[in-house]
C-alpha cells in the first residue's frame, strides 16, 4: 500500500488508519448505544467496500444518520463515491469514483477502460466557451461507471458536472444492483 494512497485516504478495512473506529451502516459502532462519525471513523465507499474516507463531507453525512439513529432513528449512510472539488485560482477540479489506476490497485476483477475528451463549456459560437478536460472510466464488461475527473474554469459549473456523474453512477447502481447470493 503506498503512502499516497494512505494520504488520500483509499484504504481497505484491514489496513485503515490506526485507531480508526469500525461502524456499520447505522453509524454503530460495537458498543450497545454508541454511534460515531467523522475523520477517524470508517465508512463504505460505494465502489471499494468498507475504507476510511476522511473527508468533511463524508463526515458531515455520516453525522447526520449518527444524530438522527442516537435519537432513536433507523437512517442506514449510503455510502460515498468520494466526490470532491477544489479551486486553483481560476481553475476548478473535481473528481467522484475512483481513477483507472486505483481501480487497478482496487482488486477487484473490474476491467477499467478510460476516455478523455475536452470539449467546450457550452457551444463555441456563443461568446465565452472555454474548454472542460474530462477523463471518465468505466468497467469493460461490467458497464460500471467507475469514476470521472473534470477540470476547467471557475464558470463552467465543474463541481455540477462532476455532481451529475455521481448520481448517474448511484443511478446505474440502484438499477442494476443483483441480489446476492450465498
Amino acid at each position: 500500500m503506498t503512502a499516497r494512497r494512505r494520504a488520500r485516504g483509499l484504504l481497505p478495512a484491514d489496513q485503515c488508519a490506526k485507531g480508526a473506529i469500525e461502524v456499520d451502516e447505522h453509524t454503530r459502532t460495537s458498543l450497545p448505544d454508541v454511534y460515531a462519525a467523522g475523520d477517524r471513523v470508517v465508512t463504505h465507499h460505494r465502489l471499494l467496500g468498507v475504507t476510511w474516507l476522511p473527508w468533511g463531507t463524508t463526515a458531515h453525512k455520516q453525522g447526520q444518520v449518527a444524530g438522527e439513529n442516537a435519537l432513536g432513528g433507523n437512517r442506514r449512510f449510503a455510502g460515498s463515491l468520494g466526490t470532491r472539488a477544489v479551486k486553483v485560482f481560476d481553475l476548478v477540479a473535481a473528481r467522484t469514483g475512483l481513477c483507472e489506476h486505483e481501480v487497478l490497485a482496487s482488486g477487484k476483477d473490474w476491467i477499467p477502460a478510460t476516455t478523455a475528451s475536452r470539449p467546450d463549456d457550452h457551444k463555441a459560437y456563443y461568446p465565452g466557451a472555454t474548454p472542460i478536460a474530462i477523463r471518465v472510466t468505466g468497467g469493460i464488461g461490467s458497464g460500471l461507471l467507475l469514476g470521472a475527473q473534470l477540470v476547467g474554469r471557475r464558470g463552467a459549473e465543474i463541481s455540477k458536472r462532476v455532481d451529475a456523474v455521481q448520481i448517474a453512477a448511484q443511478v446505474w447502481e440502484r438499477e442494476h444492483r443483483r441480489p446476492a447470493t450465498g
